[in-house]
């Protein structure tokens, strides 16, 4: 007790009478006052605390107000910056990192934060910290000032200073800071402290991550990781040492020894009883356990001891671990992963499918959703075992989430073959029916291509196509279209007939017309080019009807109505009802209205009566307010008139179409160059190539002219033929109609010789270019027989062979990385260079959206076709064909811009090639 109330409490000593101080009187007194008044803190109010600028700012009802709160509070604090000593400081920037949070500039504050990491006091240490992994970056100049400060709190001796200093460090180290400073985090990670260790054990992930060539730094420490006993210092040390396996394949090598030391350590944490400090929901750390599995799967990729090695335990993590919860879920997952990735036993696998099979009658969406993926993932692997789980994935097409929807489509076309393409196909053409509109068109191509590929017969290719088009109607894409043509053209004549015949019953429904144009294109091809056959060809026999009726049934009920019942013929005048109906409807597109025309031009040399009728119709056009229908108007008047003799040649039949060699593994209803050059998708008829092929001097402007041409392209037609058959398309373009009707008028087709063979030409769309609105399927041919005549002396004079001088030089390989392959396969042919680029996923996972870009310099001219797919599926290729051709002397290189998509993250890889042969020009 003081002395408060002794008499003579003022005449004791000093050392007696703690109270007593003599120079503390009025006159220091205020001197005191007087001083803080001129430092400013008298007149400065105290600043707003964090939590009162928090209400503030939630408390504003718009964001003008918001913005009002957040200036007001940025000026004062800039206010209280400018003081040389301020006791506010870590306040402010404390209120300065949660306006930063909120989208607002907070740059000024970047030098007050390096004063505060230089503070002894650990709280100002700890938001100095945390400001400068919020507001600095290497790109900073400030940011070189922290490297000494970091450096002198790494040797601090309180583990909490060093911690700081090693998470700022890992957040923002530049390579430069990172060179300085490794040595400092290599001595941190042989610390007997077990929270430093951790810390630097992670510091050490980002640094490695930030500047690769430091690992061989780090790798004496790290092995020693793995002896720790606190699974903190564990699951840092695994995460490092994945890094450096996916970083380095030397390091992955050096650590394949480990293999037996992670089994242990995987198999502890499945046997250890209960533990409180790393139980959750049952599970003995299993973030430790994810860790461990996500390591085993690299160092066992395509080693099949260490597979060995690891295949029990994952056996025994996949047996005991427990499913009632996420926790056990995620851990069978990456169990999963890993015994797909690795050389494990047949019976792994199907176990590992059998969890994925578990996984999608879960409840939970996100874990169907996962299940899906992976299978999609890994059907390529073991596809019999994922054909046991195909009722399941099936019934995921009628799952109310889209993305589950979508990926159990992916799954479904993966696992079609030739055992279950029927049922495969009834339950996608019940799932393409109730579709939602962004599902249509993929899946109506991916139903394509399997029915290409695994179709039993024609008869149900063909009514599986029809299908098609009545169920996607206008969300069908122009391969599905095209591929229908080809495949129509290239069956028997009983089967013309009788897809004529359906086509015809599918146009009588209501609303075909206007909601399904595609297959409107298809119907009035077909029955354009097959209506003799459709009309007055002869009906199947009841004993072939019998034999049809099942498999007619499985596909469309319709089909077996109509045979049985014997539906009537439709009479001409009915036909040519139709067609003026379709002709005239305001819902028509142009397209369709372009197909319809040719068809029912087409028609007048197929049906036997009705000619008035079509050339009334025909006529209409030729006064019609869209410039390419009115000008087929008149062209097609035409023969009906002065030409009348010629229009039966005109007009007759298409020759069989065939498409160019198909990639399984490519896009949906998407077919890939061939190595002759062809473009993706282009039809090629009679299976010519381009080999062996006559180029038709300049002087030939007649005979280019009535190709849609002009004199400088280069048309292909075979060596040295005896008879001509050329398609002429009718082009929306202008055309020199005298010239054309010129060249008919000359030549005498009753004095074609009989017997000399006709040889049909190949009119592929990559070397002849057709005008856009028309594709080949829609053309007519001109057959035009010629003996030893003037006239084909004439063109043989113009005529100059050339003989196929391509070679075939080495490839080049522009990218791999990742598991994508991508090489560039050069061939010289005559006058430019053909290079054909094959894109392969090597990886599990599929590759979307994938765009390859190319640039040449200037000397030279690039022209791209289309590429043969957008999609790789695991072990797909993709293929494009580029064409170079030169304007100058110069060497030839070619910058590539190569984009893709997988699992969601967008990935842009640049590169440059060069190499190309020298000589590819001359």
């Amino acid at each position: 007790m003081y002395p408060y109330y002794e008499p003579d409490w003022s005449v004791l000593p000093p050392e007696n009478n703690r109270r007593f101080n003599p120079a503390f009187n009025m006159a220091s007194i205020r001197q005191v006052i007087n001083e803080a008044v001129e430092r400013g803190i008298m007149r400065m109010p105290t600043p707003t605390r964090l939590r009162d600028l928090i209400r503030q700012i939630r408390a504003a009802r718009t964001a003008a107000e918001e913005r009002a709160v957040v200036n007001k509070e940025c000026a004062y604090i800039r206010s209280t910056f400018r003081e040389e000593d301020s006791v506010w400081r870590c306040r402010n920037i404390a209120k300065l990192l949660y306006i930063h949070m909120l989208g607002y500039p907070a740059h000024f504050g970047q030098l007050e934060c390096l004063k505060l990491t230089a503070s002894p006091r650990f709280t100002d240490k700890r938001i100095g910290y945390l400001g400068a992994m919020l507001l600095l970056d290497e790109r900073q100049d400030v940011h070189l000032l922290i490297t000494n400060c970091l450096k002198n709190d790494l040797n601090s001796p309180t583990q909490f200073v060093v911690g700081l200093a090693l998470c700022t460090l890992g957040a923002i180290a530049s390579p430069e800071m990172a060179r300085d400073l490794a040595s400092e985090v290599e001595r941190l990670m042989k610390s007997p402290n077990a929270y430093i260790r951790k810390k630097a054990a992670l510091c050490a992930f980002r640094v490695i991550r930030r500047v690769p060539e430091l690992m061989e730094i780090f790798l004496p420490a790290t092995r020693s990781l793995l002896s720790e006993k606190n699974h903190g210092i564990l699951i840092t040390g695994v995460t490092l040492i994945t890094e450096m396996c996916e970083n380095s394949p030397d390091t992955l090598s050096h650590f394949k020894k480990i293999v037996p030391n992670l089994v242990r350590i995987l198999k502890n944490l499945i046997l250890a009883g209960y533990s409180p400090e790393h139980d959750v929901s049952g599970v003995s750390d299993p973030f430790l356990q994810v860790k461990i599995l996500r390591l085993l799967r690299i160092l066992g990729h395509n080693d099949p001891d260490a597979s060995e090695a690891m295949n029990d335990i994952l056996a025994q993590v996949a047996t005991n671990t427990e499913t009632s919860k996420n926790v056990g879920n995620t851990i069978l997952y990456e169990t999963v992963l890993s015994i797909m990735d690795i050389r494990s036993e047949g019976g792994l696998r199907v176990l590992a499918i059998n969890i994925l099979g578990r996984f999608l009658l879960n409840s939970d969406k996100n874990i169907r959703y996962v299940a899906l993926n992976t299978l999609l993932r890994t059907v390529h692997a073991d596809t019999s075992a994922v054909q046991r789980h195909r009722t399941t994935i099936l019934e995921c097409l009628k799952d109310p989430d889209v993305s589950i929807r979508r990926r159990a489509m992916e799954l479904s076309f993966a696992l079609i073959n030739g055992q279950n393409i029927r049922s495969m196909t009834k339950e996608l053409l019940v799932f393409l029916e109730k579709a939602d509109s962004e599902f249509k068109a993929q899946c109506s191509s991916g139903m394509v291509l399997s029915a290409e590929r695994f179709a039993p017969s024609t008869r149900w290719h063909l009514d599986t196509q029809l299908n098609i088009l009545v169920a996607a109607g206008n969300y069908v894409r122009d391969d599905v279209v095209s591929s229908t043509i080809q495949l129509i053209s290239s069956s028997p004549s009983t089967e013309q007939a009788y897809i004529s015949a359906k086509m015809w019953e599918a146009l009588q429904t209501p609303n075909n017309c206007e909601d399904k144009q595609p297959l409107l294109q298809v119907a009035v091809w077909a029955i354009g080019e097959y209506g003799d056959l459709f009309m007055y060809g002869e009906k199947n026999d009841g004993t072939k009807l019998i034999r049809n009726i099942d498999l007619c049934f499985e596909v469309n009920s319709s089909c077996f109505f109509f045979y049985l019942l014997d539906i009537p013929r439709p009479a001409e005048k009915d036909i040519v009802e139709m067609y003026q109906k379709l002709l005239w409807a305001p819902q028509g597109s142009t397209s369709s209205k372009q197909y319809t025309l040719i068809s029912l031009a087409k028609l007048s040399t197929r049906l036997q009566a009705a000619q008035d009728e079509i050339k009334q119709i025909i006529d209409a056009f030729g006064s019609h307010l869209n410039v390419d229908l009115q000008q087929r108007g008149v062209e097609f008047s035409q023969l009906f008139k002065t030409h009348n003799h010629l229009r039966a040649a005109l007009l007759e039949k298409m020759p069989p179409m065939q498409l160019n060699r198909m990639s399984a593994q490519n896009g949906a209803g998407v077919t890939s160059p061939d190595e002759n050059g062809g473009g993706a998708g282009d039809l090629i008829e009679n299976g010519l190539d381009e080999e062996n092929v006559v180029t038709i001097a300049e002087g030939s402007n007649a005979l280019l002219e009535l190709l849609g041409g002009t004199s400088s392209q280069e048309i292909s037609i075979p060596n040295a033929p005896k008879a001509v058959s050329v398609p002429l398309p009718i082009t929306g373009g202008v055309s020199n109609n005298k010239d054309l009707m010129d060249l008919l008028g000359d030549l005498d087709l009753s004095a074609a010789n009989s017997n000399t063979p006709a040889v049909e030409s190949s009119t592929n769309g990559n070397v002849l270019s057709m005008p856009p609105i028309v594709s080949p399927t829609v053309g007519m041919n001109l057959d035009i027989s010629m003996s030893n005549s003037s006239l084909i002396t004439g063109f043989m004079d113009d005529l100059s062979m050339q003989s196929d001088n391509q070679s075939t030089t080495p490839k080049l390989t522009a990218l791999e990385k990742n598991g994508l392959s991508v090489v560039l396969a050069p061939r010289k042919a005559s006058g430019c260079l053909h290079v054909i680029m094959t894109a392969t996923n090597s990886s599990l996972n599929t590759v979307e959206q994938f765009l390859f870009q190319a640039a040449v310099p200037k000397s030279f001219t690039l022209q791209m076709l289309s590429p043969s797919g957008s999609t790789l599926l695991p072990g797909g290729t993709i293929t494009q064909e580029m064409r170079v051709s030169q304007s100058s002397k110069a060497v030839l290189r070619m910058r590539l811009r190569i984009s893709y998509t997988t699992d969601g993250n967008p990935v842009l890889e640049q590169t440059e090639v060069s190499g190309f042969p020298e000589d590819a020009f001359d």
